[in-house]
C-alpha cells in the first residue's frame, strides 16, 4: 500500500516502508538503514520542497560537527552517509520512546540508565557547540539493546566553536532551556504521563523568542521519583549544565533487593553527600 508521501525520484513511497515523519522529513527503511529524506507529498510545492531541503542539510551540519570529534558520543545516533537529500542514519529496532511507554513500563534501574545516556549525550552535544532546540520522548529512539539515543537535530543550532555555553542565547534559547527538556522527558518516563513543554505559550504573537514556562503551568514532582533532579532540571538555580545534570544523577543509587522483596520494584536512594554535590555543581 502507497503512503502520501514520494522518494526523490516523485515515486510514492510503500506505506509499510514508512518509520516515521515530522514536519520537514519522513524516515524510511532502506536496505537495513533509517533513511531520512525530504518530506513531500503529492501536493507539496516546489517552495515547500526547497525548505524541506535546506532543513535536511542543516541538519547534516550538525551531523559533520559531531563526525569532526573522536569519540563520537554513544547516545547520538549514528549517521553513515548523506547526499543532498537525505541522510542515512543507523536503524533503532525498537523504536521511539514514546510509543514504548505508551505500552511498556521501564523498571527504574533501566530508566536509571537512560536518564545517564540522556545526560551523557547532552554534555557531549553541547560541547560541539550544538544546541538542540526540540528535546522531546518522541526523538529518543531504542537500540536492540534497550539503549536511548538522540535521533533529531533539524532544529538545532550550531553555533561557532569558542562559544561559551553558559552564557550562550539563541533567540531565547539557552542550555537552561536544553536542560528543562530532559526532565520533562524523564517526568514522562517515570510517570507514564506526557509533558508537553510550549516555549511560545505566554509570548506575544510578535515575539519569537523562546521562554520557558513559570514553574506554576509545570506538573508536580512531590513524590515523583526522581523529583527532586526533575525539579532542578526545570527551576532558576537549579543545574547550570548537563555536566552537573550528570553529576546528580551518578549520586543515585539502586538498594540492592532484600531477600523478602525479590519479587518487589528496587527502591532509589540518594547517596548522603547528594544534597552537597548539587550545591557544589551548580
Amino acid at each position: 500500500m502507497a503512503s502520501p508521501f514520494l522518494d526523490l525520484s516523485g515515486d510514492p513511497i510503500l506505506l509499510e516502508q514508512v518509520l516515521g515523519s515530522g514536519s520537514s522529513a519522513v524516515v524510511v527503511l532502506r536496505d537495513g538503514l533509517a533513511v531520512k529524506t525530504l518530506l513531500r507529498y503529492f501536493w507539496s510545492s516546489d517552495v515547500q520542497v526547497d525548505m524541506n531541503v535546506e532543513v535536511i542539510q542543516r541538519e547534516q551540519d550538525v551531523y559533520c560537527r559531531f563526525q569532526l570529534s573522536n569519540p563520537q558520543c554513544d547516545g547520538i545516533v549514528k549517521c553513515l552517509g548523506f547526499s543532498k537529500e537525505a541522510t542515512q542514519l543507523t536503524y533503532m529496532a525498537n523504536g521511539d520512546l514514546r510509543t514504548y511507554l505508551a505500552t511498556n513500563r521501564p523498571p527504574q534501574r533501566l530508566q536509571l540508565s537512560w536518564f545517564h545516556e540522556m545526560a551523557r549525550a547532552l554534555e557531549y552535544i553541547h560541547d560541539q557547540r550544538v544546541l538542540v532546540a526540540d528535546i522531546a520522548s518522541r526523538n529518543f529512539l531504542l537500540d536492540s539493546d534497550m539503549t536511548v539515543k538522540f535521533c533529531d537535530f533539524s532544529e538545532a543550532s550550531l553555533l561557532p566553536l569558542d562559544v561559551d555555553m553558559d552564557t550562550v542565547d539563541d533567540n531565547g534559547y539557552t542550555t537552561r532551556i536544553a536542560l528543562g527538556f530532559p526532565g520533562a522527558v524523564n517526568y514522562e518516563v517515570v510517570t507514564g504521563e506526557k509533558c508537553e513543554i510550549d516555549l511560545f505559550e505566554d509570548n506575544l504573537p510578535t515575539d519569537g523568542r523562546a521562554t520557558w514556562p513559570r514553574r506554576e503551568f509545570l506538573p508536580s514532582t512531590e513524590d515523583v521519583w526522581l523529583g527532586s533532579i526533575i525539579e532542578d532540571c526545570w527551576i532558576d538555580g537549579g543545574f547550570r549544565n548537563a555536566r552537573s545534570l550528570l553529576r546528580a544523577l551518578d549520586s543515585v543509587a539502586l538498594h540492592p533487593p532484600s531477600p523478602e522483596s525479590l519479587n518487589e520494584q528496587p527502591l532509589l536512594m540518594k547517596s548522603s553527600g547528594f544534597i552537597q554535590k548539587l550545591v557544589d555543581d551548580r
